[in-house]
């Protein structure tokens, strides 16, 4: 019976561990923090994601899927809120059925962690902090001394993954860049009402956008929003490239003379800050001040490496080998996405009860499934950095503004019309180096034809879909 050792128990590694059990491997996983199921999630760590179609489809194949959507909360769209405490919903697509997941990162920890709990070859060992891998043999080295050596290695470990880092010291001609924008972010909280009501739209995520910051709110099951604050780190002029903040979608607008996280020391400055800029906000937070000289202040980057395994021995899969910054929502389920596939290119068949899987070849296995996603990773993580640069300019721009009118028209009348956001959040069948190509190309061509009409309504949709057919 093969035997593989997983660093990291976050989600893609607890996932992975059903994944491989269900074939009948022998899993062991490896964690450097407590078991998360008996002691507190460390504060300022447990922000909600957004669960998308890429995702689902991976739960879907352990039958995790309506499990875990049972404890989401849709969101159908964006709700815009102005300082003035106006709001405005922009739906996510215009087709119905497409929208995405606000779902707790520890709850589907935990709920992975307890699925894979019930077959009998998965072990989570946790206090077991990886320090150490040699590429020769295959040999895990821990902080506490203890080693371990199995038929294979798959680092979940993020994007401070010991493997890789060991990786990058040893490997001769090993790629690696690990670049980080300007600006951290900070979990805050909306508490449910004297009631347990939701105090905001439940069904929708909430977005105060500030020009050079920005701060966002997910709905959870209890009534309660988790807050996220993004803002420059300090007040430092920022490096060429500099980026201050962005939407789920991307949004993002110029740094200059930006507030900054280490310019807010004391209550005083703090609710000067937010009652200015979040008025609407402030009332309904009042741990405000607690939540945010208690939380940490979390950094935003992309991580890119090559190669992703050492013949066989090892592979890093998830944020280990390509964290993205979270501005499509997209780093959970390409992670999950990235199971996905692996699980795709075992030859063996799942183990019948009472038998064993057959050896398994490690590394021709690792090699196809680097060629396959590489591309698809390298894809999502330009996607979001083009988001950046494309898009930061022409948030007010009457004709930006026209072409997402555009978009949603076409979605709602042609049913093979995806914009860009809608190939990468909801078509698990398209690789995310398709949705590239065919968004940009999309976007370029819908720019120039909103940039000659005042109103959408002066727009042949039909002329507009036969130019899309012409390069799609």
């Amino acid at each position: 019976m093969s035997n593989v050792a997983v660093i990291g128990a976050g989600l893609a590694g607890s996932l992975l561990a059903i994944y491989l059990a269900k074939r009948g491997i022998t899993v062991d996983v490896y964690e450097a923090r407590d078991d998360m199921r008996r002691s507190d999630v460390a504060a300022g760590r447990s922000i909600n994601l957004a669960l998308s179609d890429r995702g689902i489809a991976a739960l879907r194949e352990v039958g995790m899927d309506e499990y875990m959507l049972a404890e989401a909360i849709p969101m159908h769209g964006r709700m815009i809120h102005s300082i003035s405490g106006e709001t405005k919903l922009l739906p996510y697509s215009g087709r119905k059925g497409e929208y995405i997941n606000s779902v707790s990162r520890a709850g589907l920890n935990i709920a992975l962690m307890n699925e894979a709990e019930k077959y009998a070859g998965v072990q989570f060992i946790f206090n077991q902090r990886c320090v150490d891998f040699d590429c020769g043999s295959g040999e895990v080295m821990f902080e506490n001394g203890r080693s371990r050596r199995a038929d294979t290695v798959i680092a979940t470990d993020g994007a401070g993954s010991g493997v890789r880092q060991s990786m990058e010291r040893t490997l001769s001609g090993f790629e690696s860049s690990s670049v980080f924008l300007e600006h951290g972010y900070k979990e805050l909280h909306i508490p449910p009402g004297p009631n347990g009501e939701f105090l905001l739209e439940k069904n929708a995520l909430h977005i105060w956008p500030r020009h050079q910051f920005m701060m966002i709110a997910l709905p959870n099951f209890d009534g309660s929003f988790t807050c996220t604050l993004f803002l420059a780190k300090t007040d430092s002029p920022p490096s060429e490239g500099g980026v201050a903040a962005a939407s789920d979608d991307g949004v993002v607008l110029p740094a200059a003379d930006v507030p900054a996280f280490d310019q807010l020391t004391d209550a005083g400055s703090l609710l000067e800050f937010f009652t200015r800029e979040f008025p609407d906000a402030v009332p309904l937070m009042p741990t405000l001040v607690e939540d945010f000289f208690a939380n940490p202040t979390g950094e935003l980057g992309t991580v890119k490496c090559w190669p992703w395994n050492v013949g066989g021995k090892s592979l890093l899969l998830g944020d280990s080998a390509h964290a993205v910054v979270p501005f499509y929502g997209q780093g959970m389920n390409c992670a999950f996405e990235d199971v996905r596939v692996l699980h795709s290119l075992l030859s063996v068949p799942p183990a019948v009860a009472g038998g064993s899987a057959p050896d398994i070849d490690w590394k021709s296995v690792y090699e196809e499934y680097g060629q396959l996603r590489k591309i698809n990773t390298d894809a999502i993580a330009d996607m979001a950095e083009e988001n950046f640069y494309e898009m930061r300019d022409r948030v007010a721009d009457p004709v930006f503004q026209r072409k997402r009118e555009l978009e949603t028209r076409l979605e709602q009348k042609y049913e093979d019309y995806f914009s860009k956001y809608s190939m990468v959040t909801f078509r698990e069948d398209l690789p995310y180096s398709i949705a590239k190509e065919k968004g940009n190309a999309q976007d370029r061509l819908l720019m120039e034809i909103c940039s000659r009409a005042d109103s959408v309504d002066e727009i042949d949709l039909d002329d507009v879909m036969k130019r899309i057919g012409s390069f799609v």
